[in-house]
């Protein structure tokens, strides 16, 4: 997935500043006396555990950042601090240029109910409910009418393939087919943001591989913000805009794929793609330099260097043109995708 100029450039949907959230028995005290610099082991040894510690990241309109590391690394902590299931212990979140630590109660059930839509690994499905009254119980709780909420149950049953199963019960369905119930639940609400927390990590690798592919189709059709939690780079790498590590409730690194994987900023995100195969994940747009003049067709920025293997063994042009959307944004020098190719870089 790629991000338009545009995108990338107007006002965040969520904005997180210098963002803590302690745990322990006096985590605002504690923070306010902490002396600057203390570690996630030091903190730890003082009777609190840093969830998060010290974030700042934005999520773009539109795009798809995911959140990846192991297990207690902080990542559900932060985007529970994002919808405020959380109140964080120190720094800001801004969600549409509200600060969301400043609404009422009323107010903040207002910006879930309206904006926000939630997927987590646990279906949650309500068992003696059809998968129509499961994706309508929401609608139902915003109390609109019968009709208009079976209605729209039914577009969004439609949108994730699971027409003519509308009568089921969640018994009856399949691993994956109650994800997409899940999946379709939220999406009747039509959140501006969707929240998704490790919602394919208890489905097998085959439906789980279905369940991205339906995922990047939605997410093409409705542009939809989206923060999606997982523990498996390759489903990040998959997936992602912009991936943020997290480490001990910190920001490793976030950045585009491509740059993840060619220049890792810290010795614990080169771990996480030492055994990746970066001809997979890196594009042409990434290794064009605008001021290198490249001769004959160019080739498509989109295009990974996996992708264009073939013409890079058997081309001899020392640079290659790139284009996007038919225009030439620059070139880049064949030796540099060769050596991504054979694992040189």
């Amino acid at each position: 997935m790629q991000q338009t100029a545009s995108a990338a450039t107007e006002q965040p949907v969520i904005s997180c500043r210098n963002v803590w959230k302690l745990f322990g028995s006096d985590p605002t005290t504690y923070l306010a006396t902490m002396p600057a610099g203390r570690g996630y082991e030091e903190i730890r040894s003082d009777g609190y555990i840093a969830g998060v510690k010290d974030v700042s990241v934005d999520v773009r309109r539109g795009e798809m950042l995911v959140i990846m590391g192991l297990s207690g690394s902080g990542k559900s902590t932060l985007v529970r601090c994002f919808s405020r299931l959380h109140d964080i212990t120190g720094g800001t979140i801004e969600v549409e240029g509200q600060d969301v630590m400043s609404l009422s109660e009323k107010e903040l059930i207002e910006l879930r109910r309206s904006k926000m839509g939630m997927v987590f690994q646990s279906f949650g499905l309500l068992p003696h409910r059809t998968v129509l009254d499961n994706v309508a119980f929401p609608l139902e709780m915003r109390g609109q009418d019968r009709h208009k909420r079976r209605e729209r149950a039914m577009e969004v049953i439609k949108l994730v393939g699971l027409e003519g199963r509308e009568d089921y019960f969640p018994r009856e369905l399949s691993g994956g087919q109650q994800q997409r119930v899940g999946i379709a639940r939220s999406l009747a609400i039509e959140p501006d943001i969707w929240f998704l927390d490790e919602p394919f990590s208890a489905l097998d690798p085959l439906i789980r591989r279905e369940m991205q592919d339906e995922f990047l189709r939605l997410q093409e059709m409705l542009a939809k913000t989206i923060v999606f939690i997982t523990h498996d780079f390759d489903e990040a790498l998959r997936l992602a805009d912009r991936i943020a590590i997290m480490k001990d409730g910190a920001v490793e690194q976030c950045d585009t794929p491509d740059q993840i994987v060619l220049h890792p900023a810290t010795e614990y995100v080169r771990k996480f793609t030492e055994e990746i195969d970066k001809a997979r994940v890196v594009h042409a747009s990434v290794l064009a330099k605008p001021d290198l003049t490249g001769s004959g067709d160019p080739v498509d920025a989109l295009s990974t260097v996996h992708q264009l293997a073939q013409l890079l063994v058997q081309d001899t042009r020392e640079a290659i043109p790139v284009a996007r959307e038919g225009k030439v944004i620059g070139a880049f020098r064949r030796e540099d995708a060769l050596n991504i190719l054979v694992g040189a870089h």
